[in-house]
């Protein structure tokens, strides 16, 4: 992994969408650190839409309906859910100037977040940042057995449903291999990034439910 450094305390959200369309992204020690810095990996984490993979057991989560699902609808919330301290992590990535430019993207219309509500309070979610067809997802975070999975699973169907070409998951952790996700070097994840970004893929805000549960069938179906 390289990295370059940013020694400022601001992250204008315009050198963020620059930096996501180069292939890289910003990163910080810890969320108490004022510092950015660049990280460009030379293996990159894709989760191919086309290739979901939703267990059985997930799939009985999802049909049951264990879980409220919404978009935008508590964007702050989960973007400061993950980066908080949780189970497995002492500390993330998100400090301050991060959080600031993705805000901003927030409010551009950039960046979205995926909520699962359960009992009327808010369980897991994920957010990233939208480039015309690509998506790239930051972090995700979950209070409740399967309510990030749940999160995943309904972000992959609403990109499927938009015309996104890249689910950019800069890191394949043992977990996101589970669903599919695969490692790339880097020269091959910029030609994908390349074509995507060549679409004007729409993340779908208001897709109807059963819209967004049919695709996730649709999923299903794949052969595990």
């Amino acid at each position: 992994m390289s990295r370059r450094d940013q020694d400022q305390d601001s992250l204008p959200a315009e050198l963020l969408l620059r930096a996501y369309a180069a292939g890289i992204f910003p990163m910080a020690e810890s969320r108490d650190d004022p510092q950015v810095f660049w990280v460009d990996p030379k293996q990159r984490g894709v989760l191919p839409l086309d290739s979901f993979h939703v267990s059985k057991s997930l799939r009985k989560v999802l049909r049951r309906g264990d879980f409220i699902v919404r978009a935008n609808s508590a964007f702050e919330r989960v973007l400061d859910e993950c980066a908080a301290p949780g189970p497995g992590r002492k500390d993330t990535w998100i400090n301050e100037p991060i959080r600031h430019a993705v805000i901003e993207l927030h409010h551009l219309g950039f960046a979205h977040s995926i909520e699962t509500w359960k009992d009327g309070r808010l369980a897991g979610g994920l957010y990233g940042v939208a480039l015309r067809g690509a998506f790239f997802g930051e972090s995700m975070f979950s209070r409740a057995t399967d309510a990030s999975k749940v999160a995943l699973a309904h972000l992959v169907a609403r990109l499927r449903i938009g015309g996104f070409r890249l689910l950019d998951t800069q890191f394949a952790t043992n977990h996101l291999k589970t669903f599919g996700c695969e490692e790339i070097p880097a020269r091959d994840y910029l030609t994908r990034l390349e074509d995507a970004l060549e679409f004007q893929a729409r993340f779908p805000l208001n897709a109807a439910p059963d819209r967004v549960m049919r695709e996730i069938e649709a999923m299903a179906r794949n052969p595990e």
